[in-house]
């Protein structure tokens, strides 16, 4: 190689090298779009890079192709085929189908939320599990038909590279779109209407900077009736926005997420609370969650000794604390009751991903509840639950499907 040309650095390049507990076939997985990485298998090795950050800019494009070269270059892979994101319109999905011609090797599509479940099950080594059932919680993925999910119970069995979907989070609306993620009180606002209390909306909301007053919460609720600009989703993030919205707990934020983790520091103040006599939650028919009854109680602590609604915006922090310790405790129950509704056999393996599991209350909560009933719940160890894992997460995928499919290891 000649001086022009020099070896890339594998420390300005790798952020991760992970062993997998045996060989696989070449593959390069491109991530999504937030906090983008690439990931390289050869042989029995992956190599993750650094985070990219969002795909939303020239430079970032820029510096997430010259990644992949790099990382070619480092590993000196000659992959079989490329993984990328199921959502068509990322750039890194665009570039994979391109690679993919290029090359002439398949371009396979792993679902955002497959691929967290991948992540988690890759970095234990469990490629020759049987059957597991994982909760992938966050704020964003697309599924089929493009649906918007983010809080999903999905069975999976690396062994054959299969998968399926046992259930979502009940969906909620986001009216007027993605701005929801941004303004909390949106989400608690479509949780007022599916619950039937859209009456309460003006009381609650109408005084959030940015809502337009009365008439703005009133155009809203229109929007949503007419289903117009109102899409629904099964995030766990959105979920955890409405609690937020309901409980005046930074009714609009600067940034996706911001809301939440103040919920989270609330809830680990109040760590002492009296939980409920009946469940705040019902796995429904079709294999959802409902989370109806516990936005229900959160409504309840918005309301005046008469049941009259309060403002979002008046609750005392004390209230608020109360009111994030029964969220986070009763969806950690909820989601534990929602994996036991499968009957899944003792010891069964429950991978946890997604970035909802850098909540520190949920997780614990969660992963004790699990225990409890005799489950086997696997955490992230070197890796981030949320986005930065997912090409990761989408090599081993495609890789175990390679396998699964071809017998080739």
């Amino acid at each position: 190689m000649s001086e022009s040309a020099a070896a890339p650095d594998p420390s300005a390049v790798v952020a991760h090298c992970l062993p997998l507990g045996r060989s696989f076939p070449d593959v390069l997985a491109v991530g999504a779009f937030l906090k983008a990485t690439i990931t390289v298998i050869r042989g029995d090795q992956a190599w993750i890079s650094r985070d990219l950050g969002n795909l939303d800019s020239p430079a970032a494009i820029t510096a997430f192709e010259q990644t992949v070269e790099a990382m070619l270059a480092l590993t000196g892979a000659e992959p079989v085929c490329i993984a990328h994101d199921l959502h068509p319109d990322f750039h890194s999905t665009r570039f994979a189908t391109r690679f993919a011609a290029e090359r002439g090797i398949p371009a396979l599509a792993i679902q955002h939320h497959l691929a967290h479940m991948g992540a988690v099950l890759g970095e234990h080594q469990r490629q020759e599990a049987t059957a597991c059932l994982g909760l992938a919680l966050d704020g964003f993925g697309l599924g089929p038909e493009n649906a918007a999910w983010g809080g999903e119970l999905l069975a999976v069995t690396p062994s054959s590279g299969a998968w399926l979907r046992h259930g979502g989070l009940a969906p909620l609306a986001q009216p007027g779109g993605d701005v929801a993620a941004r303004q909390p009180w949106r989400m608690a606002l479509a949780a007022l209407h599916r619950l039937g209390r859209a009456d309460e909306a003006v009381a609650r909301f109408a005084d959030v900077s940015g809502s337009g007053g009365p008439k703005g919460v009133a155009l809203l609720l229109r929007m949503m009736e007419q289903g117009f600009n109102s899409p629904s989703t099964s995030s766990c993030g959105r979920l955890f926005d409405a609690a937020c919205g309901l409980l005046g707990v930074l009714p609009i934020a600067t940034f996706e997420g911001e809301a939440p983790m103040a919920l989270e520091k609330l809830a680990a103040s109040h760590p002492d609370v009296c939980l409920f006599a009946d469940p705040v939650w019902q796995v429904l028919a079709d294999g959802s969650l409902s989370c109806d009854p516990l936005l229900d109680r959160l409504m309840a602590l918005g309301c005046d000794a008469a049941g009259a609604p309060l403002a979002c915006s008046t609750l005392p922090v004390g209230q608020q604390a109360a009111g994030a310790a029964l969220f986070h405790r009763g969806l950690a129950a909820a989601l534990v009751d929602w994996v036991m509704a499968q009957a899944p056999a003792p010891g069964t393996l429950v991978p946890l991903g997604g970035g909802c599991f850098f909540n520190t209350v949920l997780r614990s909560a969660v992963v004790a509840g699990l225990q409890a009933r005799g489950l086997t719940p696997l955490l992230p160890v070197a890796l981030s639950p949320g986005d930065p894992a997912i090409s990761f997460g989408q090599a081993w995928c495609a890789a175990a499907h390679w396998v699964a499919q071809r017998g080739k290891g």
